[in-house]
């Protein structure tokens, strides 16, 4: 019996929404969840989806019903072609990597079993270079902050609750949140039609679209109600970040990263290597100033954190260049069968 292909690209949909929900979108949201965690879950949640709401209907309406922002325009580097049911494989993956806490980079785990090689070579060099340049923004920046804001931060621990801090945080988060969806959104609906149909109209159309905002919305509201989940773990490992006023830093740095590499080019990047660079030159610089602790505990942390993401990325390649021949192989038996 002929399994319809339209499942596994449902399927793919579904794990690949909830991966980027559960995984990378703590990057985004995961100061805000910490920063925030007097006010009910529900709160944090409707502010989210509803940027996530408009940021998607923007997309999806300037760029004739593609909501990916471009970034999977490049058809020679991202082919169209319906999924097989080894292209729902490495979002599985994802989730159960998830569930340990690694901070896995949804783009390379999801994108590089759709990718050519040219498009795979072109997003990993774009992902090093956003790890290497928030690195160098993030020591640069924390070099200038620990001894005198962050120190204060520290100290003033009671003040954090100012009003304008409060603002200027939710303000951040929308701008964060909204910048990193207009990257990561590509790592969601690879898995659904794409481009114009003949007569001109979008792949996607209205009722396929909000369909699909409405499972990525439930999801949302999941990962605000299990409060972050595992990968909350790696931002509670870093100094100072639940003060609302370093949050607010934090996410405006990395905003201000995201939305820099979007405008460079519209190759899909790893938003988690991003992320973990800013962090990283963070620690290092707090640490050297600071004394919180040891450089060498500080290089354990930060290596812990890129070996994990390279682990990912070993992963995401292996499947992408193992999969296809396997289910050719499968395939063959059957047919032989």
């Amino acid at each position: 019996m002929e399994i319809d292909i339209g499942l596994w690209a449902a399927l793919g949909f579904f794990f690949a929404a909830y991966a980027v929900v559960g995984n990378d979108a703590l990057q985004t949201l995961g100061t805000f969840i910490n920063s925030n965690r007097r006010l009910p879950w529900w709160a944090l949640f409707l502010y989210a989806a509803t940027v996530l709401a408009v940021v998607f209907a923007f997309g999806y309406m300037a760029n004739d019903g593609d909501p990916s922002f471009g970034r999977l325009s490049n058809t020679e580097k991202y082919p169209i072609f319906q999924p097989q049911w080894y292209h729902a494989v490495p979002p599985l993956m994802l989730l159960v990597l998830t569930r340990f806490g690694i901070p896995v980079s949804t783009t390379f785990m999801v994108l590089t079993i759709f990718a050519t090689m040219g498009g795979l070579q072109s997003m990993l060099a774009k992902s090093l270079m956003g790890y290497g340049v928030a690195f160098v923004t993030g020591g640069v920046i924390y070099v200038i902050l620990a001894p005198s804001l962050e120190r204060w931060f520290l100290k003033t621990a009671a003040q954090q609750r100012a009003p304008i801090w409060v603002l200027l945080q939710w303000i951040t988060t929308g701008y964060l949140w909204s910048v990193w969806l207009m990257q990561d959104f590509a790592n969601i609906f690879i898995y659904l039609p794409r481009g114009t149909d003949a007569n001109g109209a979008a792949a996607l159309n209205h009722y396929e679209a909000a369909a699909a905002v409405g499972v990525i919305i439930l999801l949302l509201g999941y990962t605000f109600w299990n409060k972050g989940g595992p990968v909350q773990r790696i931002l509670k490992s870093k100094t100072n970040v639940t003060d609302i006023r370093s949050a607010t830093i934090i996410d405006f740095t990395y905003a201000s990263l995201l939305f820099f590499f979007k405008e460079m080019s519209n190759i899909p990047m790893s938003t988690t290597w991003v992320f973990l660079g800013l962090l990283a030159g963070r620690e290092f610089a707090i640490a050297s100033i600071e004394k919180v602790r040891t450089t060498g505990q500080t290089a354990k942390i930060v290596g812990s954190d890129a070996l994990k993401a390279f682990i990912g990325l070993v992963i995401s390649v292996a499947m992408a260049l193992g999969l296809p021949p396997l289910a050719q192989a499968l395939a063959g038996q059957i047919g032989g069968g």
